[in-house]
């Protein structure tokens, strides 16, 4: 069979000597595998990056229902948060950081509801919009520590306890600070996250701002928001499942940081 023409998403040799012991759940030479799993996470990535719905990725790919399945089973077993995990960890040290960070940045953003994801979607009063609202945490570098998705009324001081939560057993328990902004402003939020051992301080605007005010620490998770800008499957939510969505979010960040890992692991990425 003919090589297909190289899309500018597909995975460098590099990129997928790290990635591959991550994704193959099976051996590569199983006599149920019919796609070759390169191919499979190159499809995914195309259509992270474009944007289309599974049924429209290009026919040179595997067949759509063949990557929606295989992708669906590498979001159950956590591959993709596990590869996140390593990388922010590699690009970390390669900065002479620890592994593990000790703080985190909060904040949330509504995305879109589209005809899939209606039936769970939530008004948000103050974006006027409905869709789903997804909860983030990032290390101070700006890479994803954690991802919770609730309907876009549920407001960001009430998802504090599973953020957190989720934040420490990412880390092992390694953060003890948080910023937010003031939409987390009150003494339950503050309580939920002493529980699990962090200190939630709020960042507020200046009582006169005029025009756009660089405010410390929450730059840098609006910035880790405008990197999933780049990938148009986030640009509103086309999920129907929750799950799915937070977990196109750490393969995202899967997407993002391999280039900027394999060089501290002494490999170089290809051209």
């Amino acid at each position: 069979m003919a090589r297909r023409k190289q899309y500018p998403t597909d995975v460098t040799d590099e990129e997928w000597g790290f990635a591959a012991p991550y994704l193959a759940l099976i051996d590569e030479k199983a006599a149920q595998r019919q796609h070759e799993l390169r191919e499979v996470f190159n499809a995914l990535r195309w259509m992270a990056r474009a944007g289309a719905p599974w049924r429209m990725l290009p026919g040179d790919f595997p067949p759509w229902e063949a990557v929606y399945q295989q992708t669906r089973r590498w979001l159950q077993a956590g591959c993709f948060e596990a590869m996140a995990n390593d990388l922010r960890s590699v690009i970390r040290v390669a900065q002479g950081r620890q592994g593990q960070p000790s703080a985190a940045v909060l904040d949330g953003r509504t995305l879109q509801s589209s005809c899939e994801s209606g039936p769970r979607a939530g008004y948000d009063g103050y974006k006027r919009r409905n869709g789903s609202k997804v909860h983030m945490a990032v290390d101070t570098l700006g890479h994803l520590l954690a991802v919770h998705i609730t309907p876009a009324n549920e407001q960001e001081r009430a998802q504090v306890a599973p953020l957190c939560e989720a934040v420490q057993e990412a880390t092992g328990e390694t953060v003890r600070l948080a910023w937010a902004d003031q939409g987390y402003t009150g003494e339950e939020p503050n309580r939920q996250a002493s529980e699990h051992g962090i200190d939630l301080q709020i960042v507020k605007l200046p009582e006169a701002k005029k025009g756009f005010v660089l405010l410390p620490r929450r730059w840098v998770v609006e910035r880790s928001f405008g990197w999933l800008a780049r990938f148009r499957r986030l640009s509103r939510d086309y999920e129907r499942l929750p799950e799915v969505l937070a977990g196109l979010h750490f393969l995202i960040f899967v997407i993002l940081m391999l280039p900027k890992a394999l060089p501290a692991l002494g490999t170089g990425v290809s051209s």
